[in-house]
């Protein structure tokens, strides 16, 4: 029987992270990956959604581009190159991923993993020991009654990133990041889609400020947004058909972008009396479980399921395990992105969680930014939030163009806990869309330059 410091279930970003960081440790490591090595996030999810995301921000810059004086003729796209694309950077990450456990000497074995006892893994029918195991199992998409993915009409998020045929008319249910990032695709290549959600408001993790703002720039592009909204009578044929909110329609195909939930059966979890709370592991800050010698990384593990959480999580367990005492993980410090047109970013509290306290909140619209309007991207603003009398930055909420790379900028922010007086004092090269973050934080102080 072999024995491990560390028995990794599930080799995506916290499985593979935690185990690298275990052999910089000195930790023998083992990751047991039942599917693809990267997980749902880099096969079937973060990455491949991201090529598909960017050939349309291609698309759409050359359909505008008469309006910069460029002559292009009429365009076209080829969606089986699309998808080709999305899947060959998806492979060569996956590839990447082996080489990293080559390179740090983990062993990865590919089979489905029960945890039998405690120390006690079973892979394939083939036992093992690890004086502790991480759970990294990830999640799965929920499903709902009526709508069970069957691959032709009603896709699955992976039939939707690898679509053999254009839908002429698409229904998106879910509003939330994903529901929002396949809605942007497809539009831009020419579907009519309608995005549906239950809640009063698109994107209902998000500042209510930005997420209207979202609609508003979603609807100009042609997107249908219904919002409180009900869906019944659902008939799946050779077609979609259902009323919302008891208006009839009917669709070629449709996404069902709900929510997930924890992968937590079948891996033996009952047998320890590992806790669980509404689908997912129970943790503490150090991302124990109740069990001794048991923890849990990234979504199993509860929201927010986002690939950066779990591989900070990943760390901090194999730190832990080490008898490091690693920083625990704030929630409120973990920056969330859309990749939508626009693009949606943020961090920290929204506006509704700090309705109880003292706070300034300033603004800055990007049709004031002189880069924005260089560039024709002036569809977008920035909100920050600070504590009025101790100047702490309590949230930043950006929708436009690139946020999801000027985000990390607030991120540092907080972590090093500055105040607006370092936020002001900093020089932003100019012109940059990111001189609107600092303009943001001046108008929370009534100093803004340029708006």
């Amino acid at each position: 029987m072999k024995e491990y410091d560390i028995a990794v279930i599930g080799g995506g970003p916290g499985g593979y992270t935690a185990a690298i960081r275990a052999s910089q440790l000195g930790l023998k490591a083992t990751v047991i990956e039942k599917a693809e090595l990267g997980g749902t996030c880099l096969n079937w999810g973060c990455i491949p959604t991201k090529s598909l995301l960017h050939a349309a921000d291609v698309l759409r810059a050359v359909q505008t581009a008469d309006e910069l004086g460029i002559k292009t003729g009429k365009v076209n796209f080829d969606l089986s190159k699309m998808v080709q694309g999305s899947r060959q950077a998806a492979g060569r990450l996956n590839q990447g991923v082996g080489h990293l456990m080559k390179k740090y000497k983990i062993d990865v074995l590919q089979g489905e993993a029960e945890i039998k006892e405690r120390g006690l893994v079973s892979v394939n029918g083939v036992e093992l020991f690890a004086d502790n195991i991480i759970v990294a199992t990830g999640a799965r998409a929920r499903t709902l009654e009526g709508l069970v993915p069957d691959g032709n009409v009603v896709w699955h998020a992976n039939d939707a990133m690898t679509p053999k045929k254009m839908p002429d008319r698409l229904l998106i249910i879910g509003a939330g990041a994903i529901g929002v990032e396949f809605a942007s695709f497809y539009n831009t290549l020419g579907a009519k889609v309608t995005l549906v959600e239950v809640l009063e408001e698109i994107l209902p993790n998000e500042d209510a400020e930005i997420a209207a703002a979202a609609r508003a720039s979603f609807e100009r592009l042609g997107i249908k947004v219904l919002t409180g909204a009900q869906i019944s009578q659902v008939s799946v044929g050779k077609k979609l058909k259902c009323q919302i909110n008891a208006e009839s329609f009917e669709f070629d195909n449709v996404i069902s972008s709900v929510g997930v939930m924890g992968n937590i059966e079948g891996i033996g979890l009952e047998n320890l009396g590992v806790e669980t709370d509404r689908g997912f592991v129970s943790v503490n800050s150090q991302q124990q479980t109740n069990v001794a010698g048991v923890y849990a990384i990234g979504d199993v593990a509860g929201a927010p399921c986002l690939a950066h959480k779990a591989s900070h999580e990943g760390v901090i367990a194999v730190e832990t395990i080490a008898g490091l005492a690693p920083h625990a993980l704030q929630v409120q410090r973990i920056p969330a992105c859309t990749y939508s047109h626009p693009q949606v970013a943020s961090i920290g509290l929204n506006e509704a969680a700090c309705a109880d306290r003292d706070v300034r909140i300033g603004r800055f619209p990007l049709l004031a930014n002189g880069k924005a309007v260089a560039i024709g991207e002036t569809d977008g603003m920035i909100k920050t939030i600070f504590d009025r009398n101790t100047g702490e930055l309590l949230g930043a909420h950006m929708v436009g163009a690139g946020v999801s790379e000027m985000i990390q900028g607030y991120a540092v922010a907080m972590q090093m806990e500055t105040t607006e007086v370092e936020l002001m004092n900093t020089v932003f090269p100019h012109p940059t869309i990111s001189e609107s973050m600092q303009e943001s934080v001046l108008d929370a102080w009534n100093r803004t330059l340029n708006y």
